[in-house]
């Protein structure tokens, strides 16, 4: 995977001025977009678009300043129609705008080329496992919530907190099959998994693929496929955030699955009281890469 992420680099550095199709280039660097996507934002601790721009505008503000050709000429070399909408673009990465760098030379906010390399210590093993599942439902109550990568998310907290105390324990009896328990469900994931973006977050349990299901519960219907399952025990959220990163960072490139697309489901297993610690179980749906 690391070196389909460089290359991946590589190809963006080469065609800075155009559109890149990002699924073709998938599809010739052997994976798919979903899981180039996911783990490019993973490691880079951005989008991918946000990447491609940052470096098209590092490499415009150059031309910008050389001034030798006009502002709408050097738009139009990388991919804008107008000199307001390159301006824009210009202004969110440098700060500025095109005509004051000419101007005055700066500042500029430099985006360096990414290269990205693999450290495997392997000195705390991940406890994982694959597990194939036929199709099966999750059932709950859903709400679109912003994603936040660090500490816990206020808005799935009230999510919650606004539920009836009767109904966790209304869901918990209608759980039939893995994963067990009560579950926090994020699906409908922007692939680039970029912090502040839309998620939709589900509070329940999993059923059947047969199983008749409530009027008043969301529904997502999960098909047959591959899961890996990892199990973390520490601080909460901290721990599961931290194994979530790991994930990109030291578990996929080392092993011959890939992410495909679905909802990321965390089981938790036990708890304590004031839930400031947890075991839980992390499943990510996955095939082989």
């Amino acid at each position: 995977m690391i070196a389909e992420l460089n290359r991946l680099v590589d190809d963006i550095e080469a065609h800075l001025s155009e559109d890149i199709d990002i699924a073709a280039l998938a599809t010739r660097l052997g994976t798919t977009e979903y899981h180039l996507r996911r783990m490019f934002s993973s490691l880079a601790g951005m989008p991918l678009s946000e990447y491609t721009r940052r470096r098209r505008m590092t490499v415009a503000a150059a031309d910008v300043v050389d001034g030798g050709d006009r502002l709408l000429d050097v738009a139009v070399r990388y991919g804008y129609g107008s000199t307001e909408a390159f301006g824009r673009a210009f202004r969110a990465v440098h700060g500025v705008s095109p005509g004051d760098v000419r101007r005055d030379g700066g500042p500029l906010r430099a985006q360096p080329k990414l290269r990205f390399r693999l450290t495997v210590e392997g000195n705390v093993p991940m406890d994982t496992r694959i597990t194939d599942r036929p199709a099966f439902r999750l059932v709950g109550h859903a709400a679109r919530v912003p994603l936040i990568h660090e500490g816990v998310n206020p808005h799935i907290q009230a999510h919650i907190a606004g539920l009836p105390s009767t109904e966790h324990a209304r869901l918990k009896a209608l759980s039939d099959t893995e994963p067990a328990g009560l579950l926090q469900v994020s699906a409908a994931i922007d692939p680039d998994y970029a912090e502040g973006s839309e998620l939709t977050y589900l509070h329940g349990v999993a059923l059947d693929a047969a199983a008749v299901v409530p009027a008043d519960l969301d529904v997502i219907d999960v098909p047959a496929g591959a899961w890996a399952v990892f199990r973390t025990s520490g601080p909460y959220p901290s721990a599961l955030q931290s194994t979530w990163a790991a994930t990109a960072a030291e578990w996929f490139p080392s092993n011959p699955w890939r992410l495909r697309p679905g909802p990321s489901i965390v089981a938790v297993l036990d708890r304590a009281d004031d839930f400031s610690t947890a075991t839980t179980e992390l499943w990510m749906p996955v095939e082989r890469a």
